[in-house]
C-alpha cells in the first residue's frame, strides 16, 4: 500500500515517511486505505507520529483489536 501511494517506491517496514518522500496528502491517501482495507481509522496525528509501515501495522492491529 505504501509502494502504490509512494509512487511504486520500494518501501522496507522500517523505513521513515518522509524519507520516502512522503507529505501530507500522501498521509491521506495512506489512512483512507487503511481505513478502506482494514476497517481501522487512524488520525492523522497518530499516522504522523508512528512513521513507519510496522509501527503502523501496529496501529492496525491494536484498533482491529478493540473492535
Amino acid at each position: 500500500m505504501w509502494s502504490q501511494c509512494l509512487g511504486g517506491r520500494e518501501v522496507g517496514a522500517d523505513d521513515d515517511f518522509f524519507a520516502l518522500g512522503g507529505n501530507s496528502l500522501i498521509g491521506i491517501q495512506i489512512i483512507d486505505r487503511v481505513t478502506e482495507d482494514y476497517g481501522v481509522q487512524l488520525s492523522v496525528r497518530d499516522f504522523y507520529l508512528a512513521l513507519t509501515p510496522a509501527r503502523v501495522a501496529g496501529l492496525i492491529e491494536h484498533g482491529r483489536a478493540l473492535r
